[in-house]
């Protein structure tokens, strides 16, 4: 069987296109192709199979990778025909085609079945689309030159027929020889009209007047217009806020149920939710922070509705169970610690009132057997966890090392951990078949489910615990300054080690990605800046200042020559103290100050003392030695630095500038000539170096892990953002978030209109105050928003009105952005009668607080909620009329 490739696709000179034929996931042949002049590339090679998987690149001379496609092309050959010419295009993955063919449109038309399309001896050509329809009354069409495409009339064109799952075909027989414009159209299989034709420039077929060769036209994209784009709204609101009638004092997955109801009623088709793994590490209060998970596979017990396990409680724990239901469902915020105590109690109670019949449960043994890889080391380590009273492996007594053979022991009847253990797994076992029933009933209703992805683990974790390997442990991860806090953010999670991942082909990603697609349908990758670079601290520091870029090009020593620097490393890189510093930061107490905590070196200037002389030795001594204002000063001046050292594999030290290091004593205390110099450096390792060598890091990891699933990708992308990031998000079709008060650009404020398809607008985020508070932040900039982001005349009103709140919601939907998200509390803005009392008692998250205590709940019940008609009508109405329905 013959196959004659060409494609049209720009080159520079010494580029040359290759084509990979693909087979079981891997590159199994690579053909050059040859320049046929005027951009065309051309390729012949014999092939002995009815279908093909392919992809091209472009390479150099020497055979380096200069660009490539991550979307593989698909092609089946009719029996019929031993030769084929194929004029293809280049696949690029940020065509709408291509990231709407995801879990999101596929739950729409979960009905969807293809149909065989006739291939007959006499068809001279085979046109293939992709153009995944959101409409299920759509059908694509096609029209052009000729009798064959009914010569333009609308009334004439072709019908194409959906082969699989957002791919269209029609095979037409034309004596066209010179060839012959065509086009793609969309028709309403309802009133039988075509109702519009894609934009651009026509298409062009070449002509086919051989009856024993087909043609294949592999047009990937419908170039859709905006309006035939898939648009839709949502709400964003954690699992553990929901409130229901009969809860116990935190949201559960059953509420989904409840929740997706009133997204129903009020035509939003999109469920936004925080993590919800589990992240029971203490059983205290701090634990109520979702974004430090003991597993990235298990998922938290304060969500099992204890009135839906499969085992109904035992009758002498009812009625207390009833009472403390009632008691925690009553409380305004969560009660975490009281909640979680309550609900393990009930737990183990049903537990031990059922366990013979649980551990012969069929199902239960096979979800044991089919999540084996994940479930093992969890229930284990939760057992190791209770057993010593902390989730810090390196402070067991046994276990302390994974080691696969003997934690398989858990899993044995013989142990004497095996009901601790099966107790644990049979959790999640519930938690598994609860969240599955809310999110098939979420489908049934039409509407989708968005999940997040935190960025870190927990240096405490399952997966710390069992492959070290994949993670830096000796550093911590966290965010530069930003607009959440000028100190930055020190996450304590582990940095990953992206080479032993690269290894074995970014394994643990995928397998994340695949065990989330079983419930999501789009996940929101928090921090996707981390796949650029990560902050990284050393373990000494405590505060995110003292942080750098990784990976990062750093500055050597030969560099500070080259820019006629006089280094010294003991100036640039300790704190730098001396008497005016001490005199500012500490006054009358200077004295008292340095003598218990610093070194005098009698010229003037001070060093602290070798046992006070990090950010986390201060931090343990004031633990046990509490005295807030010299705390909070002397961590501060371990920050008083310039650089900060890094020694690299082969041992050599290079150093990265502190952020804002013009803004410290020891920057002032420079002598002009050298300050001039230093922030030549520092702009040009923050601002001009590292994108390069970011958008690769990149461009490496992220294809290989988003082929891996069906999700429609979203990244938060906040922060100090380089020039790369959304270089790689649009080619890689990640959306990108917009939130109004967090511009990217130098503006007070973003405004939605701006917003591009492929991104995500909202008005607030779980890490902001909610748009009540932000209008008390900034009298002066909230006058400037009122009278030119809202149009509003005279004095702004003292609090945020419904109809302003409803302003500000319908800006962010009318607009061509694909995703309108809205927290619930900004919908409960826009009616007086349903606001909170106490709108500080709405935030979810500060991070400048660390650690938070993640304790908001709604203040109304989601079946309260349902029966507000008018309101509910109201905000159906929005997003109906601003197609996003």
């Amino acid at each position: 069987m013959k196959l004659f490739f060409s494609i049209n696709f720009q080159t520079k000179v010494g580029e040359n296109l290759q084509l990979l034929i693909i087979e079981n996931q891997h590159v199994s042949k690579i053909f050059p192709l040859s320049y046929a002049g005027h951009g065309n590339w051309e390729a012949e090679l014999d092939y002995f199979t009815r279908n093909i998987s392919y992809r091209y690149q472009v390479t150099d001379n020497t055979g380096n990778v200069l660009d490539e496609e991550f979307k593989l092309h698909q092609l089946d050959f009719p029996y019929q025909y031993d030769e084929f010419v194929i004029y293809d295009v280049w696949n690029l993955k940020n065509f709408p085609e291509n990231y709407l063919n995801n879990k999101i449109l596929k739950n729409k038309l979960s009905g969807f079945k293809a149909s065989k399309l006739p291939v007959l001896k006499r068809h001279t050509h085979l046109f293939r689309l992709e153009a995944p329809i959101y409409n299920p009354n759509w059908q694509v069409v096609l029209l052009g030159d000729g009798k064959a495409l009914g010569n333009w009339e609308y009334f004439k064109t072709v019908p194409m027929t959906q082969t699989d799952f957002g791919v269209w075909e029609a095979a037409i027989e034309t004596t066209e020889s010179k060839g012959f414009q065509y086009k793609y159209g969309l028709k309403d299989l309802q009133s039988g009209e075509v109702f519009d034709i894609e934009y651009g420039e026509n298409r062009f077929a070449g002509g086919n007047t051989e009856k024993n060769i087909l043609q294949i036209n592999a047009d990937h994209f419908f170039r859709f217009k905006g309006f035939e784009m898939w648009h839709a709204a949502g709400v964003a609101v954690p699992v553990f806020a929901l409130r229901t009638a009969n809860g116990f004092g935190v949201g559960e997955f059953a509420d989904l149920k409840d929740l997706a109801n009133w997204a129903k009623e009020t035509s939003l088709s999109v469920l936004q939710i925080l993590p919800i793994n589990d992240t029971t590490a203490n059983y205290t209060w701090t634990d109520s922070y979702p974004y430090a998970a003991i597993s990235v596979y298990a998922l938290h017990p304060q969500y099992l509705a204890l009135e839906n396990l499969s085992y109904t409680l035992p009758e002498d724990v009812l009625e207390a169970f009833k009472n403390e239901k009632n008691e925690l469902n009553e409380l305004g915020l969560i009660d975490y610690e009281r909640m979680i105590r309550g609900k393990w109690k009930y737990i183990n109670a049903t537990f031990e009132a059922n366990k013979t019949e649980i551990l012969k449960d069929r199902a239960f043994k096979k979800f044991l057997k089919e999540n084996e890889a994940w479930l093992l080391p969890y229930a284990a380590f939760c057992v190791q966890r209770d057993k010593y009273s902390t989730p810090d492996f390196n402070l067991w007594k046994t276990h302390r090392k994974y080691i696969p053979g003997k934690v398989a022991q858990f899993f044995s009847p013989k142990s004497k951990d095996f009901e601790a253990t099966m107790l644990h797994a049979w959790v999640q076992f519930q938690l598994h078949l609860q969240l599955k029933d809310a999110i098939d009933y979420t489908h049934q209703l039409g509407i989708s489910v968005k999940g997040d992805l935190p960025i870190g683990i927990y240096r405490h974790s399952v997966e710390a615990w069992t492959e070290p390997n994949l993670f830096g442990m000796d550093f911590q991860a966290g965010a530069p300054p930003d607009q959440f806090t000028e100190l930055g953010q020190n996450w304590e999670f582990p940095t990953y080690n992206w080479e032993a991942m690269k290894a074995d082909g970014y394994r643990w990603w995928k397998n994340r990605f695949k065990a989330l697609e079983q419930y999501f349908d789009a996940m929101r990758i928090d921090h996707i800046l981390g796949f650029f670079r990560i902050w990284r601290m050393p373990m000494d520091a405590t505060q995110g200042i003292l942080g750098y870029f990784y990976p990062a090009l750093p500055v050597t020593r030969a560099e500070f020559g080259t820019r006629d620097i006089a280094f010294d490393e003991d100036r640039f890189c300790k704190p730098f103290i001396n008497d005016q510093v001490l005199w500012d930061e500490f006054g009358n107490e200077r004295d008292a100050i340095h003598n218990q905590f610093m070194n005098n070196h009698f010229n003037g200037t001070y060093s602290f003392k070798d046992e006070f002389n990090s950010q986390r030795k201060l931090t343990n001594y004031f633990k046990q030695n509490p005295h807030p204002w010299a705390e909070e000063k002397l961590i501060s001046l371990c920050a008083n630095v310039l650089f900060l050292k890094e020694t690299k594999d082969d041992g050599e030290t290079v150093y990265h500038p502190r952020f804002n290091f013009a803004q410290t004593k020891s920057f002032q205390y420079l002598p002009d000539a050298d300050k001039g110099k230093l922030q030549d450096l520092y702009n040009d390792y923050f601002f001009r170096r590292q994108d390069g060598l970011w958008y690769r890091m990149a461009m490496e990891k992220l294809p290989m892990i988003l082929n891996a699933t069906d999700m429609l990708i979203c990244g938060e992308d906040l922060g100090l953002v380089p020039e790369s990031v959304p270089l790689v998000m649009d080619r890689l079709a990640i959306t990108a978030l917009k939130v109004q008060r967090m511009p990217s650009d130098d503006v007070a404020w973003y405004d939605p209109k701006n917003a591009s398809y492929m991104n995500v607008v909202t008005a607030s985020s779980h890490d902001s105050s909610t748009l009540r508070q932000w209008w008390h932040e900034d009298r002066e900039l909230t006058q400037q928003y009122f009278r030119y982001q809202l149009g509003q005349a005279g004095t702004a009103p003292e609090n945020l009105e419904p109809e302003l709140a409803e302003i500000i919601m319908k800006q962010h939907l009318y607009n061509e952005a694909m995703l309108a998200i809205f927290p619930i509390q900004e919908f409960l803005a826009t009616d007086s009668a349903l606001t909170r009392e106490n709108m500080d008692e709405e935030r979810i998250n500060n991070p400048a607080v660390f650690p938070h205590y993640w304790r908001y709940r709604m203040h109304l019940n989601l079946e309260s909620l349902l029966t507000e008609t008018d309101f509910n009508t109201k905000i159906a109405g929005w997003v109906k009329d601003s197609n996003r329905f």
